[in-house]
């Protein structure tokens, strides 16, 4: 193994400079050159490729983002992009590739692999989403965000006697409304795997007013309902003011907190290790704070469990 190439894809999660350089710090260590990727996918095919020496990624670590940049580029899963790609790493006498993103970045991966390039992946995605893996890279960062924004809406809905609506980022997934609930204190925390049942949520605000509480927060999880009309429901059947406040992109920014980063060094260190070693198509994973490997294909095809005794525990907060 003499030379590798990196690359982040689909959206950017806090760490991923972190990552960045603890690969590249790990391969220099081993002997071996790092060339990044600019744009993710899109970038590998069109050959935009730069040398990463050491100073390249000094002062970065605590920097949100990504240097390389990021892309979604749906013509990557066409025969043709991918041969472009694979062409373009062999003039560039390229020997694997270190591909960091989440589920669309390992779909791509994947897809290379089977064309025989040999490829390891590490999971950095704000939604943690990843089968295997207790957290990805910008998951923590990412509800710490949301915590701070929570605590300061509570400020103004206890002074004005009002419901707070947040909804948090999270795709498919309840991580983020899931730990800045019980973070936060919320009333109520409507995530995929909770389900939503909007008189189930009424019925909870006016429980919570029913106990002289002078504010409630209630935490969703995108693309689960309209937050808008919820806040309405909620303020035409209690006797609360009701605002909803979508916290959006702002989610995905800023410095990462001390647990990316150390996930991230932990990540780039073992997946730079795995290729010299001979060791290629695998996924790093946080498990039991262990940072374990498992098969790219198995990552794609397997469901994250739920974490019901988290979702047992907003329940009984709540009472």
């Amino acid at each position: 193994m003499k030379r590798i190439a990196l690359l982040t894809s689909g959206g950017d999660a806090p760490g991923m400079n972190a990552c960045i350089r603890a690969v590249v710090r790990s391969a220099i260590a081993c002997d071996i050159e790092v060339v990044g990727v600019r744009d993710g996918y899109k970038g590998l095919v069109g050959g935009n490729f730069e040398e990463l020496p050491r100073q390249a990624v000094s002062r970065i670590i605590n920097r949100g983002g990504t240097i390389l940049g990021s892309a979604r580029f749906e013509e990557f899963k066409k025969d043709t992009a991918q041969e472009q790609a694979i062409q373009k790493m062999k003039e560039r006498s390229i020997d694997a590739l270190v591909a960091v993103g989440g589920e669309g970045t390992f779909r791509g991966a994947r897809a290379l692999a089977e064309k025989g390039v040999l490829v390891n992946c590490i999971p950095a995605t704000i939604d943690n989403d990843i089968y295997a893996s207790d957290y990805a890279i910008g998951f923590f960062t990412a509800v710490d965000t949301a915590v701070q924004s929570i605590d300061k809406l509570r400020d103004t809905s206890d002074s004005h006697q009002r419901c707070s609506v947040v909804e948090v980022m999270g795709r498919g997934d309840g991580d983020i409304a899931l730990f800045a609930g019980i973070a936060t204190g919320a009333d109520i925390v409507v995530t995929p795997e909770t389900g939503f049942d909007r008189h189930e949520v009424i019925k909870s605000v006016n429980e919570a007013f029913a106990k002289n509480k002078r504010h409630a927060i209630v935490i969703i999880t995108e693309n689960i309902t309209d937050v808008s009309r919820l806040a309405e429901s909620i303020e035409k059947d209690t006797a609360f003011e009701t605002r909803a406040t979508v916290l959006g992109h702002v989610q995905r920014g800023g410095t990462p907190v001390a647990f990316d980063r150390f996930l991230a060094a932990r990540m780039g260190q073992k997946a730079v290790t795995l290729l010299q070693e001979g060791t290629y198509n695998r996924v790093l994973a946080f498990r039991e704070n262990t940072i374990i490997d498992y098969g790219l294909k198995e990552a794609l095809s397997a469901q994250k469990e739920s974490r019901q005794e988290l979702l047992e525990l907003v329940t009984q907060f709540r009472h």
